[in-house]
């Protein structure tokens, strides 16, 4: 034992309470203080509280809409079919295990459709694109095509509308043959897209291949993802299968780049101005909360209290101020975007709770910006001249 009776992991114990009972009343003052600023000066609160609820509801709306609009949109792209091709150089055949490896690449980013392409001969002697691939794939990849019945059976095909005049006038079963070998064909259904579907007879893969002997040569993927992660796929479908030649569908690409792009910069637009907006209010507010009470301040520096001491309880605040609009706004901001995307969207926006830090921390910077020029004006407070009544 020391002189004092107390051993000394004791005294350091003590010390330590003492410690903390002498800070929890300068902490208890500091949130008295931010209490008692905002129910004296209630109307100056309020519209400052406002304005930051009106900010960050419209953030959280905006935000909510664009990443849910954005991930509609990418899967409303995918039903207009690839948006990258996988052929073999100079139309030669790909390897038999292309379609495996395509398939394990993708890895459930996207759907994947293989075709064989040849020109065949009618018993007439035209010649006619004829074109082999799995309709269960096709179906999924190309729900654009506007198809009267998908092939169910065997020996069945689907006949382009300009290529019915050419193979079966009179929709009755025909044949087509190709280096010498012949297959007997019905008529299941026919497509129209506008494009080069339309002069084509489709096959089912089995079908075209024991026929032919021809193996496919291009395989159309539908992925999904950015355009950074649609290049990425593009790269490891390359590395993969190096003998093919991999390249994008410039027109589903590009349009999708523009329609995302136009989508986000209106709705960024629309939430930086109502935000700009909101600070503009909420400077306003700050400078007059400033005016108002340079007699406290005043009062408060001639007890002792430091510029930064000040400084810091006015910025705190300015925090609590755009915290507090923040959290209100994020929960009017969810239900704005639900309204939003029921009436023009025709569609539930789904909640996203990861966007409460950014409208939290924006939220709280927006204030704090505010807060910089009032501030300023703060440290310019002289005691003496204040009480005078100067």
């Amino acid at each position: 034992m020391n002189a004092g009776g107390l051993h000394p992991m004791e005294r350091h114990s003590a010390r330590g309470v003492a410690a903390g009972r002498a800070q929890s009343p300068h902490t208890s003052m500091f949130v008295r203080m931010l209490v008692r600023a905002a129910v004296l000066r209630r109307g100056r609160a309020v519209s400052a509280l406002f304005a930051m609820v009106v900010a960050a509801a419209v953030a959280t709306a905006m935000l909510n809409l664009y990443i849910d609009v954005q991930a509609k949109l990418r899967r409303e792209f995918r039903n207009y079919g690839a948006n990258i091709i996988l052929a073999g150089r100079d139309g030669a055949s790909l390897p038999a295990d292309a379609l495996s490896h395509v398939e394990s690449v993708v890895a459930g980013r996207g759907l994947v459709a293989p075709f064989g392409l040849l020109v065949a001969r009618t018993s007439d002697g035209q010649p006619i694109v004829v074109a082999g691939t799995d309709f269960e794939r096709v179906r999924q990849i190309d729900r654009w095509w506007s198809v009267s019945q998908w092939p169910s059976a065997p020996q069945q095909a689907l006949v382009g509308v300009r290529a019915v005049s050419v193979v079966s006038p009179r929709n009755q079963p025909f044949d087509l043959s190709f280096q010498g070998h012949t297959i007997h064909l019905t008529s299941a259904g026919t497509v129209q897209t506008g494009a080069a579907e339309d002069s084509r007879v489709y096959l089912s893969l089995p079908d075209f291949v024991l026929w032919t002997g021809v193996q496919p040569s291009t395989i159309e993927v539908a992925a999904t993802g950015s355009p950074e992660e649609i290049a990425a796929i593009m790269h490891q479908l390359q590395e993969a299968i190096p003998v093919a030649e991999v390249r994008p569908v410039r027109q589903i690409m590009e349009g999708e780049a523009r329609v995302l792009g136009k989508t986000r910069a209106t709705l960024l637009a629309a939430a930086a101005l109502i935000i700009l907006t909101a600070a503009l209010c909420v400077l306003s507010t700050l400078m007059g909360w400033v005016f108002d009470r340079r007699r406290d301040f005043a009062i408060m520096k001639a007890l002792g209290a430091s510029d930064r001491l000040l400084n810091s309880f006015f910025a705190a605040e300015a925090a609590a101020l755009g915290a507090t609009g923040a959290v209100i706004g994020f929960v009017l901001g969810i239900g704005i975007a639900a309204w939003i995307g029921r009436v023009n969207f025709h569609a539930p926006v789904v909640p996203r709770f990861g966007v409460l830090p950014l409208v939290l921390a924006g939220s709280i910077l927006v204030t704090l910006l505010s807060a910089i020029l009032p501030i300023s004006l703060l440290r310019r407070v002289q005691p003496a001249v204040i009480l005078r009544g100067e």
